[in-house]
């Protein structure tokens, strides 16, 4: 019962019914409460109905319980890192950030929007470094890898 419910609640989401995806998902959130996978997609859909304050305890109950698979556990990282930072939560939402790129190194989008939580509190230096150096990382840098990674570490260098 619970996995046809949650995989019709995804489905309503994806078919551009959030809200009706959003009731069931409520729903199954009361009858499932620790469960990560239905908290995730109710985090994610308040997300998407611009409940972004409604969100934040499904994603607390998402990363506090097993079960979400890895694409999951890093979506509802940037999801709940990034619903922090719009709510203007900048700190929390770098401790979101950080404890994502612990279980998941490197991960471009990650550290993308830390980089805007990192400039919401006034380290727009380190901001741009970090994205810096994802570009560098990317396929996007072409000929210039290695100058983008050294100015990410030396943005006020000064040639004499």
């Amino acid at each position: 019962m619970r996995d046809a419910e949650l995989a019709q609640a995804v489905r309503l989401r994806e078919e551009g019914e959030p809200e009706q995806a959003r009731l069931l998902l409520i729903d199954l959130a009361r009858r499932h409460p620790d469960d990560a996978e239905v908290a995730y997609q109710t985090a994610w859909v308040h997300d998407l109905l611009g409940l972004e304050t409604e969100a934040v305890p499904y994603y607390e109950t998402a990363l506090a319980e097993a079960g979400l698979s890895a694409a999951h556990r890093l979506g509802a990282y940037t999801g709940y890192g990034s619903t922090l930072r719009g709510l203007g939560r900048y700190e929390q939402a770098l401790e979101v950030f950080r404890r994502g790129l612990e279980e998941f190194p490197g991960d471009g989008a990650l550290r993308t929007f830390m980089a805007m939580a990192l400039h919401n509190t006034g380290r727009s230096g380190e901001a741009v470094s970090t994205l810096l150096k994802v570009v560098a990382e990317s396929d996007k840098a072409g000929g210039y890898r290695r100058a983008i990674e050294y100015y990410a570490d030396n943005l006020d260098e000064i040639f004499s």
